[in-house]
């Protein structure tokens, strides 16, 4: 029998951490202390541990909030104080867009405070928000700042708070050799994969030390998709590989015995260095130990009481790590491979070779271990995940291990880093191709919701899963078939039941922060009216539409969430005539849609009318007289939409890009009169309207396509108030998804889909 104190003890930490972030502090000791007392009466040592792991866990987080909430400094950051402070950086400056433009974000160790007329020594956690001057602040450097401290806005008891400042740091001292040469291996690994094409630059680092710098977010997402992300970031993986191609160098070498774990230790200590620091790190490097030791003999029995003393340390060390989802999904992959593994081997060894069913049964495992988790983060349930990972798992070692090779040797002599370094990218191609043929695939992944009935029913059925997967897996006739099951469900993309429902004139799509919009032309054919800014969303709104013919396509403006979309319209679909506005800004949008376009894209013609099957459009903006080149920035481009009045089945339909008031204001005089029975809301809701244009319409069914939670503050209040107090019905995509107006007796209705 499995010996189960240890894997007991990191169970009680994880508990403990998980009720220390979501319990009031009362109610998490009461219920640590009745297990502990419940524990004692049945004199159950294991169970005695796992409770006092939970109580340890508890007082780590209770201590670590007392630190950063209570006292001067704290004081200091609720007050949203100015001081001058000493930093050490603990992590790599990250460019991220904000609403009020990019902001250069830093996590930091504040080591000492001035403020308030008194100073103050410490080691606390914070995030640095800073300019473009900080982006060449290197990690381990310490620097002097003034800045203004506040509070950290939900990052949790593990960040004291957030530092606001403004110009270039202070270096007060460099790094120490250590980061040094980490940054120079980093650098090494880049330079060794730079000849070698875009994905290799790209992917290389990534899958070594986790560098996913400048990693292109549309292959990002076809990792994601297939099941694959978790070799764009640092994981148990990478050490397992890197440490393993350490201790084969030392064997060859000659070390034999204790020197063997010297040479591990170094391996693990240089990889952490390599990597970074930062908790995923260090948690993925603990990880990966687990995994080593389960590879030796005895495996399972030593993983398991290292995984969960793993676990306790890690929390010991981070309480705050038990409610990341990179913590549970690594924790999960392991004990999947550890626990479920092993038996779903013994089951397929009846009928595969071993090697055939160790090489199933380790990424399947992980999977089911992980699908709840990543069900919760994105609400999708990929199947092509376990495929996927099968074959992509032959290049990931070559890919890794050579892309540190080349970049060690690149220290030394550039040129042959590249050649040793040049395998890592041929193998990084086949696991590129992998992911994109994989995500491309009819039904690669198939949307479950992340709501609470949704996680809780998709735990139960991995639960079943690992009930029945051993008698399932035990015979060929219920293994094959259910993989043949599989590969027919895959390859073929299932109808949306009762959708799009009957008498369906207009679709708004959910594509988050932008546009896009279907008229219905009739048998399979709609008019599509601006893309929004991903081609993978637009594409499956228009296949569960049931639209394979776009005869007219129309990109109001070329900002990229309108148009960026615009290949996920066009590919697989018979597509006649795009319509662009007569402004060219900003240019690259513009050059963007001429590219992917079979033929120049024209003009929508101020005035003209078009009949297209069921739809009758009309463009109404931007006059014959109006600029065709802007500032260049796309500052002009929303005011220049081409504003569109369609017709389909008798309703009236106005489609308004993102004119803003002056247009909005030149349209009103233009046309006086006008009235409809839809508005789409012009620019996502803004509040940068003319309220007597928006009203004057008379619409009873206003639409906002809008992102959830944006940075934006769309839908502005002051908008929605004017629009329902006209009477009309408003639906926006951020809390309705996919919306369809219908054509009913009585006038006009509406579906959501989500």
């Amino acid at each position: 029998m499995s010996d189960l104190r240890l894997p007991l003890l990191g169970a009680g930490a994880w508990l403990g951490g998980l009720a220390a972030e979501g319990l009031p502090g009362w109610l998490s000791l009461l219920m640590a202390v009745g297990c502990l007392g419940a524990a004692a009466a049945l004199r159950s040592w294991p169970w005695i541990a796992c409770a006092l792991a939970a109580l340890a866990v508890l007082g780590v987080a209770t201590l670590r909030v007392a630190a950063h909430e209570t006292g001067p400094v704290a004081d200091l950051v609720e007050a949203r104080a100015v001081v001058d402070a000493r930093l050490e950086i603990s992590g790599d400056p990250r460019l991220v867009s904000g609403r009020f433009g990019d902001v250069v974000v830093v996590r930091a160790v504040l080591t000492q405070v001035h403020g308030r007329g008194a100073a103050y020594s410490l080691q606390a956690p914070v995030v640095v928000l800073a300019d473009d001057s900080w982006l060449g602040v290197r990690l381990g450097t310490s620097v002097a700042v003034t800045g203004r401290l506040a509070p950290d806005d939900g990052r949790g008891p593990q960040v004291l708070g957030v530092l606001a400042v403004r110009g270039a740091p202070a270096i007060e001292e460099g790094p120490d050799i250590w980061w040094r040469g980490a940054a120079a291996v980093r650098g090494s690994i880049r330079d060794a994969v730079e000849p070698r094409g875009r994905h290799a630059r790209e992917l290389v680092p990534s899958l070594v030390v986790g560098d996913d710098s400048g990693l292109d977010p549309a292959l990002a997402e076809d990792f994601r998709t297939t099941g694959l992300t978790h070799l764009l970031a640092v994981s148990g993986t990478n050490l397992t590989l890197l440490v393993g191609f350490v201790l084969i160098i030392g064997r060859w070498c000659g070390l034999r015995g204790r020197w063997m774990y010297a040479a591990a230790a170094l391996g693990i200590v240089g990889f952490v260095l390599i990597a970074r620091t930062e908790p995923s790190v260090v948690r993925a490097a603990a990880m990966g130990t687990v995994a080593l030791i389960g590879m030796g003999s005895n495996g399972r029995e030593r993983g398991s009481r290292c995984l969960g003393a793993a676990v306790f340390s890690l929390l010991l060390i981070d309480p705050g790590l038990a409610v990341t989802a990179g913590f549970a999904l690594s924790v999960l992959a392991t004990g999947g491979i550890l626990f479920l593994a092993p038996v779903w081997r013994d089951s397929m060894c009846r009928w595969l070779p071993q090697w055939a069913a160790e090489a199933v049964s380790v990424p399947l495992a992980a999977q089911v271990a992980c699908t709840p988790v990543v069900t919760a983060i994105s609400g999708e349930i990929s199947l092509v995940a376990v495929v996927a990972n099968l074959l992509a798992a032959p290049a990931v070692a070559p890919a890794t291990v050579l892309g540190l090779a080349g970049g060690l040797v690149g220290l030394v002599w550039a040129p042959l880093g590249e050649v040793v370094a040049a395998p890592a990218a041929w193998s990084v191609s086949w696991i590129v191709v992998v992911a994109q043929r994989g995500a491309s695939l009819p039904t690669s992944a198939v949307e479950w919701g992340t709501g609470p009935a949704a996680i809780l029913a998709i735990t139960v059925l991995c639960l079943l899963l690992v009930v029945m997967a051993p008698r399932l897996l035990r015979s060929p006739v219920t293994g094959i078939g259910c993989s043949v099951l599989l590969v027919v469900t895959v390859l073929t993309r299932p109808p949306t039941l009762g959708w799009p429902p009957e008498g369906w004139v207009l679709a708004m799509c959910d594509v988050g922060q932008g546009d896009g919009l279907v008229l219905n032309a009739g048998a399979g054919a709609g008019v599509v009216v601006d893309a929004g800014p991903d081609p993978e969303v637009i594409d499956g709104c228009l296949d569960r539409l049931g639209i394979t013919r776009v005869p007219l396509v129309v990109v109001t403006h070329f900002h990229a969430d309108h148009a960026d979309g615009l290949p996920g319209v066009l590919e697989g679909r018979a597509t006649g005539e795009v319509a662009v506005t007569s402004m060219v800004d900003p240019p690259e949008g513009a050059a963007a849609v001429s590219r992917v376009v079979a033929t120049p894209p024209v003009v929508a013609a101020y005035g003209s009318t078009r009949q297209i099957g069921d739809v009758t459009v009309q463009t109404l903006w931007p006059l014959p007289d109006a600029p065709t080149t802007g500032a260049g920035d796309g500052s002009f481009a929303n005011d220049a939409s081409v504003v569109l009045l369609a017709e389909v089945q008798g309703v009236r339909i106005l489609l308004t890009g993102d004119i803003e008031p002056p247009a909005q204001l030149a349209l009103r005089r233009t046309v006086p009169d006008l009235q409809v029975d839809v508005l789409k809301v012009p620019h996502h809701g803004s509040r940068h309207q003319d309220l007597d244009f928006l009203t004057g319409l008379r619409a009873q069914l206003a639409l906002i396509s809008v992102g959830e939670d944006n940075d934006y503050g769309h839908p502005a209040p002051d908008v929605l108030a004017a629009l329902t107090a006209t009477g009309a019905e408003v639906r926006r995509t951020d809390l309705d998804g996919d919306v369809i107006v219908l054509r009913t007796e009585d006038g006009i209705a509406v579906r959501a889909r989500g």
